[in-house]
């Protein structure tokens, strides 16, 4: 525990509740409220403004399981923190540090809580000696692991147990844990559950998911070649998704594996997807959000990568549907699996400057309005005429566009290995498009300066693993169509 022991302040923001942090066990008991959610293997910084200690911005940063990486992730998370806080509003006086890691896990300290107490002290030096450098006091550094908390600075049994202090449990609610509930702050589980959620089922489900999208690939190409080319195909996507939603909002909990490869194809183009995206009424959000992780997990080994668009759309539901949490979480792992794609992109830096999605709500709403019910969408460019193939099975790939959402190269099966921990992708513009430092692909614009608000906890920066995978190279037998739906995809409002 630290010596100076001074009430720490959210700012007062109309409609916002302040709540008081009167040491490190309401630190503790306070951080998945702060961010939505318990942080598993993670660096949380947050920034202390003023002469009242009124809190500033947060973010989290994966731990990396390299300790070589420590000492350099360690100088990103103590920049990122001063550069968002000095865009934001103003530079941090102090600053709170919480490293949270699951005892179990390869390359950690074996045991329990204290063990990773002991394994995480030389990034906890090296985390200080970073905000020293930076002029920003360490007001506390805690370790928070197997539901306790121990704190980096202390020194001596008599204030802090070698066992550590338990942080109190939900069921056992503090005035704290109140106050941020009555300010409208609820955690939703931990990170790491959050991301499973995410994952592609498994057999024998999956075997007979993989053999759909092997088969949908080449009907697809010729719908896409046939009349009407791309305009029918997104049609025809459409109509799906309107079976599908109509079905979820029924009750239904699945579909059949050949529907959904069809529109799990259908989505790479952004003009499918963005058909999705319009169903965005309150009443619609339960059943778009069942339909869209359903969706996801389906994504199979090879096919991991035609989760963006579905993860998307999750997270743009989440985010109307209030869950600003499940949001940002979602929308890291699609920008893991896909940096460059622009709209997912566009939603997580709306997120992290506590942008309304109203603005983007109702421009969904004039283009659904406007078009006639099972009507071409307005404006939709002609596509180039394909080549002829050569062989039925494997058409011939037509030449000319470019791929990608917004110009990345996407769900290209045969690309290559995914950008540098140092490349940032390129992104919408007025983003932050400076290198990123070894822990993250890019920096997210500055959140606000209060965390602690009513409707939920959007100053919060989330950054992606550090160190991202190479992508494997894809070689499933519907590759060659994927790559002809990227040359055929086009410009659409809410994709650029």
């Amino acid at each position: 525990m630290t010596a100076d022991d001074r009430t720490t302040t959210p700012a007062p923001h109309p409609g916002h509740l302040p709540v008081r942090l009167r040491g490190p066990a309401d630190m503790a008991e306070m951080l998945p409220y702060l961010l939505g959610f318990f942080p598993d293997d993670s660096i949380v910084a947050v920034g202390l403004q003023g002469t009242a200690l009124d809190q500033g911005g947060v973010i989290r940063i994966d731990i990396p399981e390299d300790p070589a990486q420590w000492e350099r992730t360690a100088e990103e998370a103590a920049r990122l923190l001063v550069e968002l806080s000095e865009r934001r509003d103003r530079r941090p006086v102090q600053v709170l540090l919480y490293l949270c890691r699951d005892p179990a896990g390869p390359a950690r300290s074996p045991g329990d809580g204290h063990g990773v107490l002991t394994g995480l002290r030389p990034l906890a030096a090296a985390l200080a000696r970073a905000f020293q450098n930076e002029q920003v006091a360490v007001k506390e550094s805690l370790c928070v692991s197997a539901g306790r908390w121990w704190s980096f600075l202390c020194t001596g049994a008599d204030c802090c147990p070698p066992d550590g202090t338990p942080v109190r449990a939900a069921h056992q609610p503090s005035p704290l844990a109140v106050a941020a509930t009555f300010a409208g702050l609820a955690p939703r589980g931990s990170r790491k559950a959050m991301v499973a959620g995410l994952a592609p089922i498994g057999p024998p489900g999956s075997e007979t998911q993989r053999r759909a999208l092997e088969d949908a690939g080449p009907p697809f190409v010729r719908e896409l070649a046939g009349p009407g080319g791309r305009a029918a195909t997104v049609e025809r996507t459409a109509e799906l998704l309107a079976e599908a939603m109509a079905e979820f909002r029924a009750g239904a909990r699945e579909l059949d594996a050949a529907r959904t490869a069809r529109l799990l194809i259908g989505m790479q183009d952004k003009l499918g997807r963005d058909r999705g995206a319009e169903y965005a009424e309150p009443d619609e959000l339960a059943a778009a959000q069942r339909l869209w992780r359903f969706l996801i997990q389906r994504c199979v080994d090879p096919f991991e990568h035609l989760a963006v668009p579905p993860m998307t759309l999750l997270a743009w539901t989440s985010w109307l549907a209030d869950d600003s949490a499940t949001a940002r979480v979602v929308l890291a792992r699609a920008l893991e699996l896909e940096p460059g794609y622009t709209l997912a992109q566009l939603l997580y830096e709306s997120l992290n400057c506590g942008i309304s999605p109203d603005a983007l709500l109702q421009v969904i709403r004039r283009e659904r309005a406007a078009r006639p019910r099972g009507g071409p969408l307005p404006g939709l460019p002609e596509p180039p005429p394909p080549a002829a193939p050569a062989d039925p099975a494997r058409p011939a790939a037509p030449g000319g566009g470019t791929g990608g959402d917004g110009g990345s190269a996407g769900a290209v099966a045969d690309r290559g290995p995914a950008p540098g921990p140092d490349a940032a992708p390129d992104g919408p513009a007025g983003g932050d498009d400076r290198p990123a430092g070894p822990s993250a692909p890019s920096t997210p614009p500055a959140p606000p300066a209060a965390a602690v608000r009513t409707d939920g906890p959007s100053a919060a920066a989330d950054r992606p693993e550090h160190g991202r995978r190479p992508r494997p190279q894809r070689t499933a037998p519907a590759d060659s169509h994927l790559r002809q739906v990227r040359r055929h995809r086009g410009r659409h409002a809410i994709g650029d």
